[in-house]
């Protein structure tokens, strides 16, 4: 391998972090509401302990020769901690989060807003995918998609 050429790696970090919500859209009924989301569109809402077994993960553009890093994890531990855990742990995220008061909070629009709010501090073209577990069984993987062509 030439002096020039790097190695990709990817750098993944995981954190956890509670919170509790109301599966509910304003653009349905009460009874739709019911119909469509069961005993998660409780009135009351409901909670989760939100794992990221692989929260995020970083394609950097190689591996830094006089560092031999990816990423420097301690800005990724201080990045993570402004995009996740400060908005979103031991929150409401129906009342709490403003991007929730428009938004269903379903586990595909935490991952959503996870992406968005990491993109902004994170340099830019390196966050390969957000991966958010909900439960054991129910995982999302965003990778920063916004539409699908049919």
């Amino acid at each position: 391998m030439s002096p020039r050429s790097a190695r990709l790696a990817r750098l993944s970090r995981s954190v956890t972090f509670s919170a509790c919500h109301r599966l509910h859209s304003k653009s349905l009924s009460d009874e739709e509401n019911l119909k469509l989301f069961g005993k998660c569109n409780n009135p009351n809402g409901h909670g989760h302990n939100y794992k990221g077994r692989k929260l995020i993960s970083i394609l950097a553009p190689g591996i830094d020769p006089v560092s031999g890093m990816v990423m420097n994890l301690t800005d990724l531990k201080e990045y993570m901690q402004e995009a996740i855990m400060e908005p979103l742990d031991h929150k409401n995220l129906d009342k709490d989060v403003p991007y929730f008061s428009e938004v269903v909070s379903t586990t595909e629009n935490v991952a959503v807003f996870i992406w968005d709010s990491l993109q902004k501090l994170l340099p830019q073209g390196v966050l390969y995918k957000v991966q958010v577990h909900e439960t054991e069984q129910n995982v999302v993987v965003y990778k920063g998609e916004e539409t699908i062509v049919k």
